[in-house]
């Protein structure tokens, strides 16, 4: 088999999440790829997701616009990247690709693989205690860190409480840095971790 293509028989991705199916060749001399497409069957019905030819990439399926993607400067890679899984994204996914040889005629190969969308046991985010308590001199470079185990996405919120004052926001970054702090930085801080 002079042009052949590979992928896998199943893959499985998690919600939320994203996977690469793939499907490659090795491009040989002679051989110029016309078209490449990606389409789904579920439910008995077959769909096209993407369409690649002369004139760039379609996607023909609205309900994949922005989430999946197929490299666009390897040869020979047209694996397709589906991001933020959806459940109804199982399905059996089938990779085609036409080329054109010298002498004009057209060879065509597909690969199909099974894609299973699976929810994972979602756990809350737990923080991981720091110091308690820091002394830093004034001036000198700083930071406070906040870590979390527990499903991803974990996203972070910083705040300062000032006394019997309102607790204010200051930053959504994982860490709290102080180019020179100030003795009017002193206080206390809290972290708050956060995910689905």
């Amino acid at each position: 088999a002079l042009l052949d293509l590979s992928g896998v028989h199943q893959i499985s991705g998690t919600w939320m999440g994203s996977t690469t199916i793939p499907c490659t060749y090795v491009p040989s001399e002679g051989f110029t790829q016309q078209t490449l497409s990606w389409s789904m069957e579920r439910d008995y019905s077959t769909s096209t997701i993407l369409r690649r030819d002369d004139s760039g990439d379609h996607i023909l399926l609205s309900r994949f616009r922005d989430r999946v993607s197929v490299p666009k400067h390897s040869p020979g890679n047209v694996s397709l990247l589906i991001e933020n899984l959806e459940i109804p994204d199982s399905g059996h996914y089938t990779c085609q690709v036409i080329w054109r040889s010298k002498n004009n005629s057209l060879i065509a190969k597909e690969v199909t693989t099974t894609v299973k969308v699976v929810k994972v046991a979602v756990t809350k985010p737990v923080i991981v205690a720091g110091e308690r308590g820091l002394t830093v001199p004034a001036g000198a470079r700083t930071s406070l860190s906040c870590v979390a185990s527990g499903s991803p996405p974990i996203s972070y919120r910083w705040f300062r409480s000032s006394p019997g004052g309102r607790a204010r926001l200051l930053g959504h970054q994982a860490e709290l840095a102080w180019d020179s702090p100030q003795p009017s930085d002193s206080g206390t801080y809290y972290c708050e971790a956060q995910n689905r």
